[in-house]
């Protein structure tokens, strides 16, 4: 391969991207950016590597209504001119389920994109964006290789019992079981991991992916042993807009009782849920710590409540606890949040140095504290560019 290569991160209301060199060692993207708003009004944005804006925030010439094959189609025609002699040679996509099939990255074909198709119903936010993106580009270039990496892949590691619901046998063989999401975040981390912690990095680990997606992992050896969501990116944490782990008995109240359809309570449940639907102003964890109204801070403490109630029964995975790490866009950037989470798990030996806290450091727990806690920036992008160069010829490694 003598090109570049492609990164796309599509979500329900955004497309992240990212341009690496085929050879990169230091993972370092020379292009970094997004579209945002997309359903609502699209802009755009894009970095070079020194962090020096190529454009900023500026609104495409698409509507409401521009899909993200319509921005895809944008980004692609802007990055063939902003890379002038260099060329794309690969794409790689975050795909959000691959299933009991798709563990390792996989060049995407008729055969493959028909069978990710058909997961679509396990994520439903997410998969059918992914999709989207990979039709794009192949209408742009149907030459250009691409690449599927999945974010349940990392959690192959988990043994059987980690992965079952007490439901029949049957439906478990036919792949009703936990599958576990944000895999290329936490392949990200794992990564990086030694270099902050040193040995103990193989030790016991809570990886806390908290955003308006938010999960929890726990490893052992920097690989996968138990996670919190399940068959779905629903179940799990309290997130932006969806309400996580639920009792099933009031999904038959919401069919029985209030006459809901499925239709209505997917939408329910995903979209109009958590943080949204508890505090009744927004999904935006810093919208909600600005304001004063009791709901913002109920739908807070809530997240705060669920997010520690989950972390411990995840140590009992472990069987302890070495290192706590904050990541993603709570994560990394909401000293509340990490503060109070931290302050409900003080009885596991958790000591956090506030100031350091406040300050977004790396490591803001305090040298007495029993558990090392840190804030790692994840880079979901990174660990796609990586899939992609394992379909790099040998010749260009």
């Amino acid at each position: 391969m003598t090109g570049d290569i492609l990164t796309l991160n599509a979500g329900s209301s955004s497309l992240k991207f990212a341009v690496f060199a085929p050879k990169d060692s230091k993972q370092t993207a020379h292009i970094t950016g997004k579209i945002a708003g997309i359903g609502r009004a699209p802009e755009f944005s894009a970095r070079d590597a020194n962090g020096m804006l190529l454009v900023s925030d500026q609104p495409t010439v698409f509507s409401p209504t521009s899909t993200h094959e319509d921005l895809v189609a944008f980004l692609l025609d802007w990055l063939e001119h902003q890379l002038g002699n260099r060329t794309l040679a690969i794409v790689g996509h975050r795909i959000v389920h691959g299933g009991q099939t798709f563990s390792q990255p996989v060049r995407i074909d008729d055969t493959v994109l028909s069978e990710l198709d058909g997961l679509v119903p396990l994520a439903p936010l997410h998969q059918p964006h992914n999709l989207a993106t990979v039709r794009a580009v192949a209408a742009w270039r149907p030459d250009l290789p691409q690449i599927a990496c999945f974010d349940t892949g990392f959690h192959r590691t988990q043994d059987t019992l980690a992965t079952l619901f007490a439901l029949p046998r049957a439906l478990s063989d036919e792949g009703i079981i936990r599958y576990g999401f944000h895999g290329l975040s936490y392949d990200y981390i794992a990564g990086v991991l030694p270099d902050h912690l040193g040995p103990k990095a193989e030790g016991r680990i809570i990886v806390a992916h908290l955003g308006n997606g938010a999960s929890m992992c726990a490893m052992r050896n920097r690989q996968s042993v138990a996670t919190s969501m399940g068959f779905t990116a629903l179940d799990g944490l309290m997130m932006g807009s969806r309400c996580g782990a639920l009792d099933p008995g009031v999904v038959l109240y919401l069919l029985q009782s209030k006459g809901m359809s499925p239709a209505e309570i997917e939408t329910l449940l995903y979209e109009k849920s958590g943080l949204l639907g508890v505090s009744g102003i927004s999904n935006n964890m810093q919208v909600l710590e600005d304001s004063d109204a009791p709901q913002a801070l109920e739908a807070i403490d809530l997240f705060v409540h669920r997010a520690a109630s989950t972390l411990a029964g995840l140590v009992a995975a472990l069987g302890g606890l070495d290192a706590l790490v904050f990541t993603a866009g709570i994560g990394e950037n909401s000293a509340r949040v990490r503060r109070s989470i931290c302050a409900r798990l003080e009885w596991l030996g958790i000591a956090i140095d506030h100031v350091a806290n406040e300050r977004n450091e790396t490591r803001i727990s305090m040298d007495a504290s029993a558990i090392d806690v840190l804030v790692l920036p994840t880079n979901e992008e990174a660990v796609i560019a990586a899939g992609c160069r394992r379909f790099v010829e040998p010749s260009a490694v």
